[in-house]
């Protein structure tokens, strides 16, 4: 009997390597066995192949495999596993999505000549001309790292077809690094941005480089009518040495007085269109040749074959979406300036890694209004930190009453005078998202709910951090969106203590029709004298929630309250949650265990996404597989490695 068994189990091992030898020899040979060979193999060996295939046979195989109804979904999540330290949440991602998020990464290292483990061990498949051609015609977000001039001068001379899809493709572009403006090697920098921003696709831009002239340049001409004098000055002092022979015609037309006519031409135009792409040429330099123009005309002819025109006038193209990174003063004074006749802009994002002047901030806001107050104004959206204080918040939304999205961070770790406004306008805001973080010692309450409760259209709120006065309760939060906020769909409260306001959130539950509600790092079990009968209420009043889908209670300290939880999905009418946070809970293997015993009683109607991450598995790991185990039929789950060795990470989950 024991033979027998030690040869089944030594056949099966034989039969699991030779299967391994046969997907390693299909993935050396594809190219001699033909697509068509994989795609009659049966199912169930097609999905356990995906595995050991390279990116560009996943790409090639794909179309052909989804027509069969199979997905290559798990293929592309092992590449980006081993690509980078990827969020488990990676496995919630479609298809494409994942696709597209492997091909930006490895472009991005390929191009640029990067690497990493799995450049390094896959480099004989990556480092040819199919696979960035292949990776060019899915990524949709392009990073220009301006210091890589001969990198990028491929893209106007032997790698010019790449550069045409890109143009065909490419929505979103960041513009990385730093270049003297006044030096020759950024034409190609220049040219490239011409090419993705005006002739191309992109309308979406981010800006990482604390160059202030580099910003003016990107702005001009793509949504403001306004003409920073610096970048003109640059501009000017550079033109005669800029220009080919064969566009000298156009230097005249150069001149202030020429510049004010075309600007007041482009003003007449309704919107910017943009032409068919340019035609894929070589690139003659000339000595002593620069590009540095806003005349796109010229910047084109210097790298259309022979210094020759390129065909028609160049287009300029819109920026509805703008991100500024490193976000320092002096940048932010060149958009403040844009910003009154930025028409086009819908989204803007502005982000520094020290809290920005109230000065600064205060123009910012004149800005804001001055856009707002016109009829063609766009921007709907709006993201900044960080803020050195609260009440700035109400000033901006007083500013930019048509923003439908604000998302702030707050920092102010002294106190300090500030400006304040007369909370005297009850207007209504247009808000529909409102995400608001905060560090200080003591946060107004009241500047919040002042703002909520001029927004019945809200529905998504995002409160982190904020800290109340010794003897004050969030209850006057809670209240105020029972009261003022029956849209809301999505609530997220972080870092806040609410231990003492079950009352107020059974209410709210029972007022707003949430969708998606977490509560994380909210202390709620530290002072409920019953923890087990007061976590019963709040599961009653949850399932009392048809349209909730979506529930995380991470960091809260259930421990070994959590098999409650289970209780969701009991009785006649069970939860729709379909996603249940329940990570950094100090949720330990036999909590874990009764927690699926109950579960198992009480089924989910729907696959119940689970994440667990951050929890003491380890300190009984046999128990906590089983627990596992016993889930994984109907549950997806989230989990990760834990060491209990580690004592700050088991100081933070007792926290």
């Amino acid at each position: 009997m024991g033979e027998s068994g030690c040869s089944t189990d030594q056949r099966n091992s034989e039969a699991i390597r030779l299967k391994e030898m046969c997907f390693q020899a299909v993935r050396k040979h594809l190219g001699a066995l033909g697509v068509q060979a994989v795609l009659d193999l049966p199912t169930p060996l097609i999905k356990d192949l995906l595995p050991h295939l390279t990116v560009c046979q996943l790409d090639e195989l794909q179309p052909g495999l989804n027509q069969r109804g199979i997905s290559t979904h798990s293929g592309w999540v092992g590449v980006l596993q081993q690509l980078s330290r990827a969020n488990p949440e990676v496995n919630l991602l479609t298809e494409e999505e994942v696709k597209g998020e492997v091909m930006r990464l490895l472009f991005t290292l390929i191009f640029y000549g990067f690497r990493n483990g799995f450049v390094n061990r896959n480099k004989a498949n990556l480092n040819t001309p199919y696979f960035l051609m292949a990776a060019a015609k899915c990524i949709k977000y392009f990073v220009l790292l301006a210091n890589m001039q001969k990198t990028l001068q491929s893209l106007t001379a032997e790698q010019r077809p790449i550069l045409n899809l890109l143009e065909m493709g490419i929505k979103r572009v960041c513009v990385s690094n730093s270049l003297d403006m006044a030096k020759r090697v950024m034409h190609t920098v220049l040219y490239i941005l011409h090419r993705l921003l005006d002739h191309g696709m992109a309308t979406e831009l981010v800006v990482n480089t604390p160059c202030p002239i580099m910003l003016a340049w990107l702005l001009h001409g793509r949504g403001s009518q306004y003409v920073n004098p610096k970048l003109k000055s640059l501009m000017h002092s550079k033109m005669t040495s800029c220009i080919s022979p064969a566009a000298s015609a156009s230097v005249d037309r150069a001149s202030p007085g020429f510049e004010n006519r075309a600007l007041e031409d482009q003003d007449d135009q309704v919107s910017p269109c943009k032409r068919s792409k340019l035609d894929s040429v070589t690139v003659e330099e000339e000595s002593g040749k620069e590009n540095l123009t806003m005349d796109l005309h010229i910047l084109c002819q210097n790298f259309t074959p022979c210094g020759g025109p390129s065909a028609g006038a160049c287009p300029w193209g819109q920026i509805d979406c703008l991100e500024i990174r490193q976000c320092k003063s002096n940048s932010l004074q060149v958009l403040i300036s844009a910003l009154p006749t930025f028409f086009c802009l819908r989204s803007l994002t502005l982000h520094s890694y020290l809290t920005f002047m109230d000065s600064d901030v205060l123009s910012l806001v004149r800005a804001l209004k001055q856009l707002s107050e016109c009829s063609h104004s766009s921007l709907t959206d709006l993201s900044i930190s960080v803020l050195p204080y609260t009440e700035l918040v109400k000033i901006i939304l007083d500013a930019s009453p048509k923003l439908t999205s604000l998302h702030t961070e707050v920092r102010s770790m002294i106190c300090q005078p500030h400006f304040t406004s007369h909370d005297l306008s009850t207007e209504e805001l247009a808000l529909e998202k409102l995400t608001v973080k905060v560090t200080e010692l003591q946060t107004d309450l009241h500047v919040i709910t002042s703002v909520l409760r001029r927004c019945p259209c809200l529905t998504s709120l995002h409160i982190a951090g904020m800290t109340l006065p010794s003897g004050s309760s969030q209850s006057q939060l809670l209240n105020t969106l029972s009261e003022s906020n029956h849209r809301l769909r999505s609530l997220n409260l972080e870092d806040m203590k609410l231990a003492d306001c079950l009352p107020e959130i059974l209410n709210l539950l029972r007022h707003c029709k949430l969708e998606e509600l977490q509560f994380n790092d909210c202390r709620l079990l530290e002072q409920w004298s019953n923890k087990e009968e007061s976590l019963q209420r709040l599961v009653a009043a949850l399932k009392a929630v048809p349209s909730l889908n979506m529930l995380s209670l991470a960091q809260n300290r259930l421990a070994k309250n959590v098999y409650v939880l289970a209780e969701l999905f009991s009785g006649s009418s069970p939860s729709s949650v379909k996603r249940l946070n329940i990570s950094s809970n100090f949720i330990q293997p036999a909590d874990l265990l009764e927690f699926a015993k109950r579960l198992r009683t009480h089924r989910p109607p729907h696959r119940l996404t689970l994440d667990l991450r951050r929890n003491p598995g380890d300190r009984d790991l046999d128990m906590w597989n089983t627990a596992l185990g016993s889930l994984r039929p109907f549950c997806v789950l989230l989990v990760e490695g834990w060491k209990s060795t580690d004592t700050m990470v088991d100081h933070i989950s007792n926290m």
